[in-house]
């Protein structure tokens, strides 16, 4: 089939292995100091290796190439979570699917510890983030800009409790992320989608994403936005 895949230039790679640590599927491996597509099959072609590549060595091209397998690679990495594949991990570990248990407070939130964290998930990083996960099945997703989490300061305990959070900022990645929310968001069983943003202007670029990609989903899914202003307050509408 023709469809688009990623593409790198051999000669423009410097093999720092970026892309292979970014490519959540699993599509690309460092071979003799050079980044390869060893798996066509195993790339998506939503290109989140392209903005981390330093020096333009990754492209998009439309090509025959095999259809996504998406049974594939989902089998490769729970195999690789059952620790059946020994092999080494050649990305950041920050990059594996990963879900964390937290105590639950609901219940008896008197006793809840002081500063337990929310975070039930790896990655949470936008662009690192798979298309299907595990954790995406019922969840309540929460899009956080970057800086909320240092300019609010209870943001565990008052958004990210109970939610799958996925974080970025679209000016540090110079990504539109509306092309990888909608698949999220159209794929997956979303309950309910927040979107944290700060007063700024750059982050509205985020909450743009986020109704793009709800709307191009075709779902109808409840959904709010929060700002947070640049002393820490919430903004109301």
């Amino acid at each position: 089939m023709i469809r688009k895949i990623i593409k790198i230039d051999e000669n423009k790679c410097n093999g720092c292995g970026a892309c292979a640590a970014a490519c959540h599927e699993g599509a690309i491996e460092m071979i003799d100091g050079k980044a390869v597509l060893t798996r066509e099959d195993y790339c998506d072609g939503l290109g989140d290796c392209l903005p981390e590549c330093p020096t333009g060595a990754i492209s998009f091209e439309e090509r025959e190439a095999p259809a996504y397998d998406e049974a594939a690679v989902l089998a490769a990495k729970q195999k690789k979570a059952e620790g059946q594949d020994m092999a080494p991990h050649a990305g950041c570990p920050g990059t594996r699917i990963r879900q964390m248990a937290h105590p639950n407070t609901e219940k008896s939130p008197s006793h809840a510890p002081a500063g337990v964290s929310h975070l039930g998930q790896w990655p949470c990083q936008i662009k690192l983030v798979p298309v299907n996960a595990p954790y995406f099945s019922g969840a309540k997703l929460l899009l956080a800009a970057d800086c909320t989490a240092y300019a609010y300061a209870n943001i565990h305990e008052d958004f990210m409790k109970g939610k799958v959070t996925l974080i970025g900022c679209p000016k540090l990645d110079s990504v539109d992320y509306s092309e990888k929310l909608t698949e999220i968001i159209r794929n997956n069983d979303i309950k309910s989608v927040a979107i944290l943003r700060m007063e700024v202007p750059c982050c509205g670029g985020l909450e743009m994403a986020a109704k793009k990609a709800l709307q191009e989903s075709g779902k109808f899914i409840p959904w709010q936005t929060v700002t947070v202003s640049m002393d820490g307050k919430i903004l109301e509408d």
